[in-house]
């Protein structure tokens, strides 16, 4: 019997890509879905690649989750369900904006484009506009437009924003430069020093820590969109998206028959706050579908742990910046270590990894884990393939799993009875062990998305309700 036709789904869609990082596609991309919004158009924000910055404040700009599309952390298979549920949850949006990564063409080192902007848009069948940096040149630019329209014949640009223009003159050359590509000009926007989201050593500063100061970046940047972009042009390029195949990601599926009404198994205590930022919206949709309350809880104000949680998930952020004041919370950091005493599953990445430690930079931390981690002078960054090394609440040993490693922090020492949680190769074609899993506490530098990993998401969720 032939398999049924996938149903098609009409996304109005636009991918926001640049030739390479540092021409301004955040910023224009922020101030596309908050112009947008201020016109009543209900906007999905998404993000290539893994950052978890970048989508916040998109979140911001459109009061709507920002959601990712990795072809290497979730499978090229999820990526156009994982848009349509982006896309479809709360409600159905009037149009999806897809926010690239580094340059349109640069993905996974050595994948030749694997888990490129580029790859994401030809996976989703999504026209793309290029954000070209005019500073330093004019009419040049039509060069880079026209070869990169040309580069790969799957890849539709349909239309061209100019950041960075200094004066009428120099749009007129650079527009005169365009020209001949056929690709039309759908906004110019000039220099404005005085429009800056503040970074640090892992680039932009989150909008969840600067609340204030990021609503006025954002409505600031919605003004400089509204003024130098022709929205009409874009929602029609958006607009001429082909319809999508496929099914909506679905949580409750994911996780087959562990699939439980909200709230019926108890809770999982979860993260937040300035201090951890980092975190995928996936994570806490799979954990209500298996039935479980998320209460989400800031280890720089909560005393404790809220009652009655049956489990930890602790994610990314910047505990560094904040080590003092993490420290300052020992009522916290006591429930926290009583939780996992008492054998409760834990589940930490990158800053969780360090706040469960005995130290951050000399700061005492959790005093979980035999670790103690200091920051560094070298950025730890890329995707990795990797594999479990021991039995945890994560994975069984020989698991194999995709994830990616964002850090300039490193855990200096380790002793005890930990054993390491995975291993991946390195550089240098050798192989690389990281992590700690201490009885049902499992910490990585490792970041994974449970969206393409579901079965560690199934096992977490299996030793909290047994």
């Amino acid at each position: 019997m032939a398999r049924a036709a996938a149903p098609l789904t009409r996304l109005p869609r636009v991918v926001i890509a640049a030739p390479g990082s540092g021409s301004g596609k955040t910023m224009l991309t922020t101030g596309i879905l908050a112009a947008l919004t201020r016109r009543g158009v209900v906007v999905s924000p998404h993000k290539v690649g893994p950052d978890y910055i970048d989508p916040g404040y998109h979140a911001a700009a459109c009061g709507r989750v920002g959601r990712n599309l990795d072809a290497h952390l979730q499978g090229v298979e999820r990526i156009v369900p994982l848009l349509l549920h982006g896309a479809l949850t709360p409600e159905p949006a009037d149009v999806a904006v897809i926010e690239g990564v580094m340059g349109l063409f640069d993905g996974q080192l050595g994948g030749r484009g694997f888990a490129s902007t580029a790859h994401v848009a030809q996976l989703t069948s999504s026209p793309v506009v290029l954000v070209v940096d005019g500073a330093h040149t004019s009419r040049s630019v039509g060069a880079t437009v026209l070869g990169f329209s040309r580069y790969d014949p799957g890849v539709r640009i349909d239309g061209v924003i100019l950041n960075n223009i200094a004066s009428a003159r120099h749009e007129a050359e650079a527009r005169d430069g365009i020209e001949e590509t056929g690709i039309p000009v759908i906004g110019c926007v000039p220099r404005v020093p005085e429009v800056v989201v503040p970074s640090r050593h892992l680039g932009l500063v989150p909008a969840a820590e600067r609340s204030p100061e990021a609503a006025a970046a954002v409505d600031a940047l919605a003004d400089m969109v509204s003024a130098h972009v022709d929205l009409d042009a874009l929602l029609e390029v958006a607009g001429a998206a082909t319809d999508l195949a496929g099914e909506p990601w679905s949580p409750s599926a994911a996780l087959g028959a562990l699939a439980a009404p909200a709230g019926s198994r108890g809770g999982v205590a979860v993260a937040g706050g300035r201090a951890f930022t980092f975190g995928y919206a996936e994570t806490t949709e799979l954990l209500a579908a298996a039935g479980l309350s998320v209460e989400v809880f800031d280890p720089l104000v909560d005393t404790e742990l809220p009652s009655g949680v049956s489990g930890l998930v602790v994610g990314g952020g910047f505990p560094e910046v904040h080590a003092v004041d993490l420290a300052a919370n020992r009522s916290l950091l006591q429930s926290i270590r009583s939780l996992a005493a008492g054998g409760a599953p834990v589940s930490a990445e990158c800053a969780g990894l360090l706040y469960l430690g005995q130290t951050l930079d000399g700061h005492a931390m959790a005093g979980v884990l035999p670790t103690r981690a200091e920051f560094g002078r070298r950025l730890t960054l890329g995707y990795r393939s990797a594999v479990a090394l021991t039995d945890s609440v994560l994975a069984p040993a020989g698991t194999r799993v995709t994830g990616h490693e964002f850090h300039r922090t490193q855990v200096v020492a380790a002793d005890g009875d930990a054993q390491p949680a995975w291993a991946w190769a390195d550089r240098d074609g050798g192989s690389r062990v990281e992590g700690v899993v201490q009885g049902t506490v499992h910490a990585s530098y490792l970041h994974v998305h449970w969206a393409g990993q579901p079965h560690l998401a199934r096992r977490f969720v299996e030793a909290v309700v047994s």
